[in-house]
């Protein structure tokens, strides 16, 4: 097939508005104008292209306007979890834990923009030489980052996490063996009994996974404001306020900060607060927040471990320009959060939760934690699965009496 001919078909095809304007397209319609932009390079520029080429050509360009063209067939793989294209002529996946090179390749760089550009069209992201890097969410959830070049010195990068639909309650989690039972009814639990709960972890390890799932336990007649930096949640409840923020303009102004929106939540009469990441300052936001009888607040953190997340926090808040001891910052931790659900992607690629941990309280202008449950990894199987047990630690959390206050039943047992 000639290059000369698709790229033609493609660069006529941009003058097409409406195929861009993030409105549905029908097939029927986008099929009858690509008919008419091959017919008419036919005649006008006498290029040449058989019956057997222009039909082939037809069903990409579809696959490439009503999908993502090379990675239609990636996208509706279910078995794949993440998606990485280095440059146009490498895209690997993550398949089962494993990352391997796929034999997915784009023509060049032009074509994988304009894969972007149809990415971005929904959405009001951008990406140019100014501003060469970009978060967006694809219509089924999927979380997308993109970075052109200068930045990127291999060619347009695209990486995308996909949403897992499979994953809708936390039996599934169970089932995948990614908690025990005992710890999936207490985190049922504590969702109820509006404990605040930050799920930590490194990128890719299913902390977001798990939020959105325990999110669902929250009663239907609750407020639920979400506040992201990206939209990726889903929630399944009908009162949810979902926020977003924004970023500058290519002058810098008009942005609208992670932290902005935080603290117009709080006038918006929540019941519960989502916070998609803590990144920065917010971290004080959302804990004096939390002090203040805003409970059951969830948020994401990158971490990875139960004491950097508290490590990490302290760290966001000294470095904000914010005038307060670190002391004041350990002493609100104490106050305000409850638990922390850490979580992990193994050497074999599963993905479990290692340590659900109580945040206890000051000790010595300490801060204190305790592990409730966690996993402990007792080595790799020849077959190169991590053999590892749950660990009740026997311990009662002191929050323990929340639950009978919420009217939510809990039996110690479940501790020993």
């Amino acid at each position: 097939m000639s290059k000369e001919m698709k790229e033609k078909v493609r660069h006529r095809l941009k003058e097409h508005s409406y195929i861009f304007s993030g409105e549905r397209v029908s097939e029927e319609q986008l099929r009858s104008t690509i008919i008419r932009i091959i017919d008419e390079l036919k005649n006008k520029e006498h290029l040449q292209i058989d019956e057997a080429n222009s039909t082939k050509l037809i069903e990409e360009f579809i696959d490439e306007l009503l999908g993502f063209g090379p990675l239609k067939s990636l996208l509706e793989d279910k078995s794949i979890t993440e998606i990485m294209v280095n440059g146009p002529k490498k895209v690997y996946i993550e398949k089962n834990g494993r990352m391997t090179l796929s034999g997915v390749t784009f023509e060049n760089n032009q074509h994988l923009l304009y894969i972007i550009q149809k990415m971005l069209s929904p959405t009001r992201r951008h990406v140019d030489e100014t501003t060469p890097f970009t978060d967006v969410s694809l219509s089924d959830g999927s979380r997308v980052n993109i970075i052109i070049p200068p930045l990127s010195l291999i060619g347009p990068v695209v990486t995308i996490r996909k949403f897992l639909k499979e994953f809708g309650t936390i039996d599934d989690l169970v089932r995948r063996d990614s908690l025990s039972k005992k710890m999936a009814d207490f985190l049922i639990a504590s969702i109820n009994a509006k404990l605040n709960i930050i799920f930590a972890g490194a990128t890719g390890s299913g902390k977001t996974t798990t939020l959105n799932i325990l999110s669902s336990y929250i009663a239907q007649d609750e407020r639920v404001i979400t506040i992201e930096d990206t939209a990726e949640l889903r929630l399944n409840q009908e009162h949810v306020v979902s926020l977003e923020a924004k970023s500058g303009n290519l002058e810098g102004k008009g942005e609208i900060t992670i932290r902005d929106l935080f603290r117009n939540s709080l006038r918006m009469r929540p019941g519960r607060i989502i916070l998609g990441e803590i990144r920065s300052s917010e971290a004080l936001d959302m804990l004096q927040a939390m002090c203040s009888g805003h409970n059951g607040s969830l948020a994401v953190l990158h971490a990875s471990s139960p004491h950097d997340v508290v490590s990490r926090i302290e760290t966001m808040i000294l470095t904000s320009g914010i005038n307060i001891s670190l002391l004041a910052i350990r002493s609100q931790i104490a106050s305000s959060l409850n638990l922390i659900v850490q979580q992990e992607q193994l050497a074999d690629g599963s993905r479990k939760i290692t340590h659900i941990t109580e945040v206890k309280g000051l000790h010595n202008d300490d801060l204190t934690l305790q592990d409730l449950f966690s996993y402990e990894i007792e080595g790799i199987a020849s077959d190169g699965k991590v053999r590892g047990a749950w660990k009740n630690h026997g311990v009662v959390p002191l929050f323990l009496n929340r639950f009978k206050k919420m009217g939510v039943e809990l039996n110690e047992e479940i501790f020993k």
